[in-house]
């Protein structure tokens, strides 16, 4: 499955669809760059750590603060969202946020 996040003024804004699919069990999660490209780790149990997913509406929505790690990028506070296709990749057990990363692709 892929899917579409959006991204801006320091958060990740992660559709109901996404999270039911891929945090299901998640309280939290880790943003991290490897190999140029950026993903998201789900992180589930009380000692996980990580960065908290929030439930933002009645829908099931969540977002994540992340300002610094986002800022880095261009995409910190007060910067307009913007949309990125996600796709789960298995064997990194996280989402690729394509285009959000270093390589010279994105």
């Amino acid at each position: 499955m892929s899917g579409q996040v959006r991204i801006g003024d320091g958060r990740v804004r992660l559709p109901r669809a996404i999270c039911d699919r891929y945090f299901a069990g998640a309280s939290s999660a880790a943003l991290l760059e490897r190999d140029g490209e950026v993903y998201l780790v789900p992180l589930a149990g009380p000692s996980a750590g990580g960065l908290l997913l929030k439930q933002t509406n009645a829908q099931g929505d969540r977002v994540l603060l992340a300002p610094d790690f986002l800022a880095e990028r261009g995409l910190g506070q007060f910067v307009a969202e913007r949309t990125f296709d996600v796709r789960w990749v298995d064997e990194a057990g996280a989402l690729l946020i394509e285009g959000l990363g270093s390589s010279p692709t994105g």
